[in-house]
């Protein structure tokens, strides 16, 4: 049986968890699309056939591509997952005693395959032929959403992410993905890949209200050696860092974080929008955001299981230090400055790195490619014309489960 464990962001990728966009994107309009944080409607065919060319890209590097909905629909053939994922989607809360229970109801008896198809991307009021007697359906249009759909499922890597032997399921930020959440919950707890299996829950596995405690996995670099890069960004609270590292110290499986304070703006929504991992000593780094004055702090275990927190002057210094490295090798966003800020907005510096030295990235990023290229660094490049009009490349639609040390 193969291990539950991601060593570092660059070693071999043995096995990942992809989301094929589909029913969701049906759901997008203009008028809801920024509600669902999305900044455009996708062509969903085109979108769905560049994702299969991804799939396909990781498949022909040895990788074992697992697909969420699959995995859901295999979790909710597991009567207490289906029980245990009703009950928490379908809550009294938030539907009403009544309804909630009329919607359960009518949810139980359908076949797995199509629920987890509406699970992920949503359901109006139009389609569901159910009667109840409460008062929400009646004050409701019918394109308003019963479940609303899930298009950012997409970005697998924002959920949960894998860091050495165990997952942090994260509270997500924005209400519009808090759900997902509950969805990998009941993944690793009742899949057969993943039940009874020995890895560590981090972070965000209880029933509770995470309050300002919100992290996202796009901010989360697992950059080895024992040490993990997060960005404070828009989606990620200091509160966030400090919850995970504890537990990441506690479980000894990390020997220090190090948290680097981003602007909190929409082009650079996560770390790995403006910075990522490609080689052991190499990263891809958007100079215009990532500049050397960011405020940056190092986390590290004390003796008493409290934390030791001391500012950092350099946050490349630090990751050098974790590193044990001399200099690290930065490679800038392609093109002049106007060419530099479309490709870094199209995802030019959010590339999966597949083994040391070898990136799946967007075909269209062609200044940023080619520098790459030239630093050694060989670029596989997929079609993401429509993909990556949600603001995500190679990195975000990802999420590593298995991936050796560096």
């Amino acid at each position: 049986m193969s291990k539950l464990y991601v060593g570092s962001e660059v070693g071999q990728l043995r096995r990942v968890l992809l989301h094929r966009p589909e029913r969701a994107l049906t759901h997008l309009t203009p008028s809801n699309c920024h509600d669902l944080l999305f900044d455009d409607v996708l062509a969903v065919e085109a979108a769905g056939e560049e994702h299969d060319a991804f799939a396909r890209t990781l498949r022909g590097q040895g990788v074992e591509v697992l697909l969420l909905h699959d995995l859901l629909v295999e979790t909710l053939d597991v009567p207490e997952a289906k029980q245990w994922l009703l009950g928490t989607q379908i809550s009294d809360f938030r539907y009403g005693p009544t309804f909630a229970r009329d919607l359960r109801q009518y949810f139980i008896e359908m076949d797995n395959e199509h629920l987890a198809t509406i699970l992920l991307g949503g359901l109006a009021y139009s389609e569901l032929p159910i009667q109840s007697s409460s008062m929400l359906p009646k004050m409701k249009q019918p394109l308003d959403f019963v479940i609303e759909p899930l298009p950012n499922h997409l970005f697998t890597r924002d959920t949960s992410c894998w860091i050495y032997g165990g997952v942090s399921l994260n509270p997500m930020m924005m209400p519009a993905r808090q759900r997902e959440t509950n969805h990998l919950r009941a993944i690793y707890h009742w899949h057969p890949t993943f039940a009874g299996q020995d890895f560590i829950k981090y972070f965000g596995d209880e029933d509770l209200h995470y309050d300002n405690a919100n992290i996202e996995g796009g901010d989360v670099l697992v950059i080895g050696n024992g040490a993990v890069l997060i960005g404070i960004s828009e989606r990620t609270t200091p509160q966030g860092v400090e919850n995970l590292a504890a537990n990441l110290f506690k479980s000894g499986q990390a020997k220090e974080v190090i948290a680097i304070d981003l602007p909190k703006h929409r082009s650079c929504m996560h770390l790995d929008t403006v910075m990522t991992h490609m080689d052991v000593d190499t990263f891809s780094v958007y100079p215009e955001i990532m500049r050397k004055d960011l405020d940056t702090w190092r986390l590290t275990p004390k003796t008493n299981g409290e934390m030791h927190v001391e500012a950092s002057h350099n946050y490349l210094h630090a990751i050098e230090s974790a590193l044990g490295l001399d200099q690290l090798k930065i490679i800038t966003t392609g093109g002049d400055s106007y060419e530099a800020e479309r490709e870094q907005w199209n995802d030019a510096n959010n590339v999966l790195t597949v083994k040391p030295g070898v990136v799946i990235g967007y075909e269209r990023n062609v200044y940023t490619n080619e520098k790459y290229d030239k630093a050694g660094i060989e670029v596989l490049t997929i079609p993401g014309n429509e993909l990556g009009r949600g603001r995500g490349g190679a990195r975000c639609m990802s999420c590593p489960i298995e991936r050796d040390d560096i």
